[in-house]
């Protein structure tokens, strides 16, 4: 399937579980050690129900050099790239060297954890296509000319947070109404990270208002959502199966469902009625939907137990 501009989708796995649906990379992103995948989250591009999964590329040393987001159609089961970056006062465009450890995406608007640099906003509605030696640079690749071709999203602001912002992710009332608010938290090797909750600017020249915080005694958090009262965590632990945690703030308890090896972000999906989250590792990276049953959450009469796809 070609869109837009000849941009080629191409196909992921789609398996049905004991635990729900798993995705997995069917190129060699799913074993690659330049690009590792890091946040997720659902809403709806040019009509189509999707998956977006953020990745950041890194050399030998570590250091960044570029991030992107794979966009899943839902229904087809099929991917497509679309580079982050920024825009200089010149026009001229970099590559978004950050973490990119959470998403959370509202309407053409996707917000995407930068860590210590706040969250930066990209718009989804304005895609740019960039070729040859520009789209390699873009990638983060020393690769010069060719036939390659990407899409662009350009950073629109960047908003500063008072926390080390390793992931976010969206609010959603008990009736499954998404709420214009976030969870930002930080990924801490002790029991001292912070997640807080934050109302979304709607305005163009306005900030994230801080609402509350808590800190959940967790190591390693890697997600944080909430539905109604109930708060999800994720907390990854090295080649290890990832543990879920839930419940309000104050007293959150260990889930029975595993998660993936190397467990990273959170995203609620109120219409599939699941939960996804997704694996670093590579020859571990998967992309795992949790239906609300497994999750003791509430579902809709003739709702689904996972997504559609």
């Amino acid at each position: 399937m070609l869109w837009p501009f000849g941009t080629v989708w191409r196909p992921v796995r789609r398996r049905r579980r004991g635990t729900g649906v798993e995705l997995r990379w069917l190129t060699a992103r799913s074993w690659t050690q330049r690009w590792y995948p890091q946040g997720v989250d659902v809403g709806e591009l040019r009509g189509r129900r999707s998956l977006v999964v953020s990745w950041f590329r890194q050399d030998r040393s570590g250091r960044h050099l570029a991030s992107r987001i794979t966009v899943v159609d839902l229904e087809r089961s099929r991917h497509l790239d679309v580079m982050l970056a920024t825009e200089g006062t010149d026009g001229r465009l970099e590559p978004a060297r950050i973490h990119a450890g959470g998403l959370a995406w509202f309407g053409d608007r996707l917000f995407a954890a930068a860590t210590r640099e706040g969250i930066w906003e990209f718009d989804l509605a304005r895609l740019r296509r960039v070729r040859g030696t520009e789209a390699h640079r873009l990638a983060g690749s020393r690769r010069r000319g060719g036939r390659a071709t990407v899409l662009v999203a350009v950073r629109t602001r960047q908003h500063p947070v008072a926390l080390r912002c390793s992931f976010l992710g969206r609010v959603f009332a008990a009736d499954g109404t998404s709420l214009p608010r976030v969870l930002i938290g930080e990924y801490r090797s002790d029991e001292s990270g912070v997640v807080a909750e934050f109302t979304v600017p709607t305005e163009p020249d306005g900030e994230f208002r801080e609402e509350r915080r808590f800190v959940p005694g967790i190591r390693h958090m890697q997600g944080a959502v909430r539905w109604g009262a109930q708060h999800f965590v994720s907390q990854s632990n090295l080649l290890r199966p990832g543990t879920l945690w839930a419940g309000e703030p104050e007293g959150m308890r260990r889930d029975r469902v595993p998660l993936p090896i190397g467990c990273e972000d959170l995203a609620l999906d109120a219409e599939a009625q699941a939960l996804w989250t997704l694996g670093e590792h590579p020859w571990r990276r998967v992309v795992r939907a949790v239906p609300f049953s497994a999750l003791g959450l509430p579902t809709a009469p003739g709702g689904g137990s996972g997504p559609r796809t």
